[in-house]
């Protein structure tokens, strides 16, 4: 694609995005307290990560509904992980946590469609780049247990570090055991950003150092800096911004570890199509 038709269908993305956020906001409405100027935060968040998603799709060497879903997958399976951990860890702010998971759910059903359409009808593209498939069982089995550990490890160590500056938001809450945090982490948050992680690594087709950092950079952004960019009524400053730092730097170091793990150390170029 040019680049002028990809800012093209990428806004074309964005406008859709902003109707279908208006149309699914009157079908699934949501009470409760909310920050000062949402609807332009909500704007703001919803072009830089269509901006993001751009990239990879126009990257990945995938077509039609497969590039919809994958696209599409990669911001809801995070905000459902992030939801489910704030039915665990917010206890006490009252949030409709059905209603934003079923709003987000039909929202990003609703865009698969329009990624298809406007990014999944580009010229055919080789598939050369195998960084998943290439490697045995085995390989994929500890290499995905190493990654999965990873995010635990990670997530306790800047747990630990940043938790003095936020016990005391904490301790209006009712924190979960222990074992049902490590039981979150390894069994459910670990193997789905293990995934996504891995998915963006193939999607993106890029060489082993580079593709890490893209990774990184990129899980970072849907991960830690889009959820916490938004001021929240129920989440005040003082932890956000202390959680913003955690969750970056720590979710970058995993994001650029498994793409770099996964990587393909070379990259095989497409074979040239000869024409008639």
């Amino acid at each position: 694609m040019k680049p002028f038709s990809i800012v093209l269908r990428g806004l074309a993305v964005f406008v859709a995005s902003v109707i279908i956020h208006a149309v699914c906001g009157m079908l699934i409405p949501i009470k409760g307290p909310s920050a000062p100027h949402v609807a332009q935060w909500a704007i703001l968040i919803d072009a830089i990560s269509i901006a993001t998603l751009t990239i990879l799709a126009v990257r990945a060497d995938w077509h039609g509904w497969k590039l919809g879903v994958s696209v599409v997958a990669i911001p809801t399976a995070i905000a459902a992980v992030n939801f489910l951990e704030g039915t665990i860890f917010l206890t006490n702010t009252n949030l409709q946590w059905g209603r934003l998971f079923a709003f987000t759910l039909l929202s990003s059903a609703l865009m698969i469609p329009v990624w298809a359409f406007l990014f999944g009808r580009k010229p055919g593209v080789p598939a050369h780049y195998h960084p998943i498939e290439s490697k045995s069982r085995s390989e994929r089995a500890w290499k995905f247990a190493v990654s999965d550990i990873s995010y635990l490890f990670l997530y306790y160590t800047a747990g630990m570090i940043i938790f003095p500056y936020v016990k005391e938001f904490y301790a209006t809450q009712h924190l979960p055991s222990a074992g049902t945090i490590v039981a979150l982490q390894l069994f459910i948050r670990g193997p789905v950003f293990v995934v996504l992680c891995l998915l963006m690594t193939r999607m993106l087709r890029l060489s082993r150092i580079t593709g890490a950092i893209a990774v990184g950079l990129m899980f970072t952004l849907f991960s830690g800096v889009l959820p916490l960019l938004m001021p929240s009524p129920v989440f005040p400053d003082s932890a956000r911004w202390v959680h913003f730092c955690e969750v970056t730097s720590s979710n970058f170091v995993f994001g650029t570890f498994v793409a770099w793990l996964w990587g393909q150390p070379k990259l095989v170029q497409a074979p040239v199509l000869a024409h008639a």
